[in-house]
């Protein structure tokens, strides 16, 4: 009896100095990163925790995995600032520093979540953890993660078996032996319980319709909070966010007559539109807008053939009234003196 209360005083002797090693670790882990992502750990296995870990290493991030309590016992203690009663006040003392852009991880650690630090970019460390997915069959009473069709084709099963079909209204026939489904069938909806027939059938079909990994519950980054769509978002999204909200800027700005950046270049293209329009319409032309001519009959011979015509006809002719010689002006004199010169019997 007495051996074994000392194996047990040993026991919990060395987990108490595990809760405290792991304790004082995640104290330490606040100061290093600035950016995390909570993930949720529902279905997850330890082997998939274990080789998205070591890949998260290599990136410099770190999966912090352990009960939420000790967790957030250990941030709110670095976040609050020493206390001369405290057994470690000399120690903490000497390095504690504010850190309040942590204090929102406190009301986001509930349920089971995990937490990983990064100081690099947050959408190379989701790319990592979806790689880490594992395929999963569809269980009785479990909420379905999407949508499962059976589509049309060779089942490899025999005649013997298409009750499963028919329970579920699939539509078989017989060929070679084997059952064939005639037509693609839905029988699983995204967030319905599977039911027992379901869930035998896709068994027998060798389908595992639903995926685990860690799924992004919240995105953190140097005190802000975010939701996970932002991950998804990608540098072409935000140039033609950009391009829509200037074309909106110079649209009202060309329609209340109020010059702005976004404005300008298309008022100085409209006015060089109208002084190409004019050369053309009085056959007179200048430097500029021949080269503007020159080059949209280049741009039209992408275009339809018939557009490709007209146009270069309309450049051609102001290229040709631009270099004709002007005629010079008849003689007043001559043209007064022909009044009477062609009547030589008067």
């Amino acid at each position: 009896f007495f051996s074994i209360r000392i194996n047990m005083g040993a026991k919990k002797n060395e987990k108490k100095i595990r809760k405290e090693n792991f304790f004082q670790r995640v104290y330490n882990v606040f100061d290093k990163y600035n950016r995390a992502l909570l993930v949720h750990c529902d279905n997850i296995s330890a082997k998939q925790i274990h080789t998205c870990r070591k890949e998260l290493r290599k990136n410099d991030s770190l999966m912090l995995m352990g009960k939420n309590t000790l967790i957030k016992a250990a941030l709110v203690k670095r976040l609050s600032e020493p206390e001369k009663h405290e057994p470690d006040y000399e120690q903490r003392v000497q390095t504690w520093k504010p850190l309040p852009k942590m204090e929102p991880l406190t009301k986001l650690l509930r349920g089971n979540l995990g937490i990983i630090f990064t100081n690099q970019d947050l959408t190379e460390v989701k790319d990592i953890i979806d790689r880490h997915a594992r395929e999963a069959p569809a269980k009785v009473g479990g909420v379905a993660q999407c949508d499962v069709w059976i589509r049309a084709g060779p089942t490899g099963l025999d005649p013997k078996q298409t009750g499963f079909f028919q329970n579920l209204q699939i539509p078989t026939k017989i060929v070679k032996t084997q059952i064939e489904i005639s037509a693609d069938k839905q029988i699983i909806v995204q967030g319905e319980k599977i039911g027992s027939n379901e869930a035998a059938l896709l068994q027998k079909l060798n389908i595992n319709p639903f995926s685990y990994k860690l799924k992004v519950a919240h995105v953190f980054d140097d005190g802000h909070v975010h939701d996970p769509a932002v991950l998804d978002i990608k540098p072409e999204h935000l140039l033609a966010a950009y391009q829509r909200v200037i074309s909106h800027v110079a649209a009202i700005s060309l329609e209340a007559g109020l010059p702005s950046r976004a404005s300008a270049p298309h008022s100085l293209l409209r006015a060089f539109k109208n002084l190409v329009a004019v050369t053309v319409d009085t056959n007179t032309a200048f430097e500029a807008s021949l080269a503007g001519l020159k080059k949209a009959a280049e741009n039209l011979k992408n275009a339809t053939p018939v557009a490709a015509v007209a146009g270069a006809a309309v450049v051609q002719k102001a290229v040709e009234k631009e270099e004709e010689p002007q005629e010079e002006p008849a003689d007043d004199f001559q043209g007064a003196a022909d009044i009477f010169a062609g009547d030589d019997d008067y």
